[in-house]
This record gives C-alpha cells, sequence and structure tokens, in this order.
C-alpha cells in the first residue's frame, strides 16, 4: 500500500488574506450604514438583525461547505486505501483454480 501526503490547499494565503478583508471592510461598511441610516431606531435595529443573521448563516454556510469536503477527502482515502489493497493482492500470473 503507499502512504500519500495530503492534497496541496486549493487556495494561496493571499487569496485567504484577501477574503478576511473584504469580509471585514463589507460588514464593517453595512454596520456603518445602519447606524447612520436617517430614519427610526426600530428600522436601525431590524437592519442590524438583518446583518447579523447574513454574518452567522455565512459562517454556517462556510463550515458546512468545509466539512463535505473533508468527508469527501475521508471517502477519496478510503476508495484509494481499498484500490491499493486489491492491486497489491492481485496475481495477473496465478492460475485459476479449478
Amino acid at each position: 500500500m503507499t502512504t500519500s501526503s495530503p492534497p496541496p490547499p486549493a487556495t494561496t494565503t493571499a487569496f485567504f488574506v484577501q477574503a478576511i478583508i473584504s469580509f471585514a471592510v463589507s460588514c464593517l461598511a453595512l454596520a456603518g450604514a445602519v447606524l447612520y441610516v436617517p430614519t427610526d431606531p426600530w428600522v436601525r435595529a431590524f437592519l442590524g438583525l438583518g446583518l447579523l443573521y447574513v454574518v452567522t448563516s455565512t459562517f454556517t454556510l462556510a463550515k458546512c461547505v468545509r466539512d463535505r469536503q473533508e468527508n469527501q477527502t475521508v471517502v477519496n482515502r478510503v476508495d484509494k486505501a481499498r484500490l491499493d489493497k486489491l492491486l497489491a493482492e492481485h496475481d495477473p500470473f496465478s492460475t485459476p483454480n479449478m
């Protein structure tokens, strides 16, 4: 059976940092807009609650996508291990017992 290293990450550090900065800037800009919109406090509170809901659902979705990718990686490793075992046990020059 062969051992292999885990696959390299699909994203680079620069992309990861850019995504964090982009998320932070967009959240801060929207929070600032909610705070300074010229309307009643109830409307601001409702918009702020909507902002919090969007942020938490974004993190939940990201976690679900990550978990799904990890599960797929595990399935691929199990399938590869099974194939390696079958190939290691296979002897093309053996004669079938009759």
